[in-house]
C-alpha cells in the first residue's frame, strides 16, 4: 500500500482508518445500495456496514468485512456517521470507473470522529488525490428485527434464476407476489401487469435451487418500486438468500464475489404491501 498512516496533528489516533489496494471493491458494493443520496456508515471491529433507507419501508445494507481491507482499524467499540453516498461514490471513482489492465486505484480512508470529515486518499499511477467529505449526525435506523429464529421460510437460489424472473415477468405490475410453501408450487413469483397475470414456478429440486427450508405456506405481495433498487445487487451477485418471517417481512441477501474472489454481502429488507387483503390473494 503506498500510503502510510499519518496521525492527526494532535497526536490522537483516527477513530477509523482503513486501506484498500483496489477502491473498485468498495465502490462496486456501494453502487449496489445507491438508491438514495445519503447513507449511514457503521464501523466495528468486524468491518464496515453502509445502510440506505427509503420511506421507512425498505432498507439496504452493504457489509464489507474487515478482512477485505489490507488495513482496518477502529479505535472505539463502534463508529457511526451519516454521509452523502453520491459524493462518496464520485470521490472513489475520481480516476474513472474502469482502470487500465494492471492498474488500480489505491484507497486510504480516515475519520477522526464526531464532527470531522471523512478523508479519502486515492492514488493511481503515482498521482494522489485527497478528498474531504462532510459527515452528519446519523439518523435512527429502522429495526426490522429480522433474526434467524424468526425466519419462517428460507430459499437459497442461484442469482441467474432471479435475474431471469425479473426479465420475464411483467414489471408494469405494481406488486410482486411471492409464494413460498413446503408443498407445490414451492416457490412462485407472480405479477399482475398491463399484459395480464404471469407467474414463474421453481420446483424444490430445480438446478437453480441450492437450499430449500420452508415450514409453512406464505403468500405476500411487495411493491415492485421498492424491490427494483435491489436489482443492482442482483446483477453483481452469484447467490441470493430469500427469507420471510411470520409477518411477511422479506429479506434478500445477495452474495457478491469481487475480482479477488473475496465474498461480501448486500442485504435488502422490505415490508409487505399492507394494502393487499387476504381476500385478494
Amino acid at each position: 500500500m503506498p500510503f502510510s498512516a499519518q496521525p492527526p496533528a494532535s497526536g490522537e489516533p483516527y477513530a477509523l482508518s482503513a486501506s484498500l489496494d483496489n477502491a473498485r471493491h468498495l465502490s462496486g458494493l456501494l453502487r449496489a445500495v445507491h438508491f438514495q443520496d445519503h447513507a449511514t456508515c457503521l464501523a466495528t471491529a468486524s468491518g464496515l456496514r453502509v445502510t440506505v433507507e427509503d420511506a421507512k419501508c425498505i432498507q439496504a445494507n452493504a457489509f464489507i468485512q474487515a478482512e477485505i481491507f489490507q488495513e482496518f482499524s477502529v479505535q472505539e467499540e463502534s463508529v457511526m456517521f451519516r454521509i452523502s453516498l453520491s459524493v462518496l461514490l464520485d470521490c472513489l471513482t475520481i480516476f474513472g470507473t474502469s482502470s487500465l489492465p494492471g492498474t488500480s486505484t489505491a484507497l486510504r480512508m480516515c475519520y477522526r470522529g464526531y464532527g470531522y470529515p471523512l478523508m479519502l486518499f486515492l492514488e493511481e499511477g503515482g498521482v494522489v488525490t485527497v478528498c474531504k467529505i462532510n459527515t452528519q449526525e446519523p439518523d435512527e435506523l429502522l429495526d426490522f428485527d429480522f433474526c434467524s429464529s424468526k425466519v419462517v421460510n428460507k430459499i437459497i437460489l442461484q442469482s441467474e434464476g432471479l435475474r431471469e424472473a425479473f426479465a420475464e415477468l411483467d414489471m408494469t405490475s405494481e406488486v410482486l407476489q411471492i409464494t413460498m410453501s413446503p408443498d407445490k408450487p414451492y416457490f412462485r413469483l407472480s405479477t399482475f401487469g398491463n399484459a395480464g397475470s404471469a407467474y414463474l414456478d421453481y420446483p424444490r429440486d430445480s438446478d437453480l435451487m441450492e437450499a430449500f427450508h420452508c415450514t409453512q405456506t406464505q403468500t405476500n405481495r411487495y411493491k415492485i418500486s421498492l424491490l427494483k433498487p435491489s436489482t443492482k445487487a442482483l446483477a453483481l451477485s452469484c447467490k441470493v438468500s430469500i427469507r420471510t418471517d411470520a409477518q411477511g417481512f422479506l429479506s434478500l441477501q445477495y452474495m457478491i464475489r469481487n475480482e479477488d474472489g473475496q465474498i461480501c454481502f448486500v442485504e435488502y429488507y422490505c415490508c409487505p404491501d399492507e394494502n393487499i387483503t387476504e381476500a385478494e390473494l
